[in-house]
């Protein structure tokens, strides 16, 4: 039973939680949280990878907080192939839009 991150968690609180692929495996920590534009609601995490050696951006929804980690509901191949943007400055529209895409989620929203 997680909790939805979309809804009501204060982006703040996600920076430095472990973040999981759907088996379990480690992904990295939680560098920084991208709120949308529109609705101002935290929608992407970077992650910390030190695997990969980079940030890598997963989406927040439907994400959950499980057990205090980010369970993120892919496989780790394919967190680590998503697009690199990186971090510390706005992603563009067209960016978000390759992210949708890469994870295959609805981009209407």
């Amino acid at each position: 039973m997680g909790e939805s991150v979309q809804t009501d968690i204060d982006p703040r609180t996600l920076i430095g939680r472990k973040a999981l692929d759907r088996d379990g495996a480690k992904i990295g920590t939680v560098d920084e949280v991208y709120l949308d534009d529109a609705t101002g609601e935290p929608e992407w995490a970077a992650v910390r990878t030190g695997l990969f050696s980079r940030d890598v951006f997963v989406p927040l929804e439907p994400s959950e907080i499980v057990d205090d980690t980010l369970r993120v509901p892919y496989e780790r191949a394919l967190i680590k192939d998503a697009p690199d943007f990186g971090v510390g400055r706005h992603l563009s529209p067209e960016q978000e839009l390759q992210l949708y895409h890469h994870y295959g989620l609805d981009v209407s929203g």
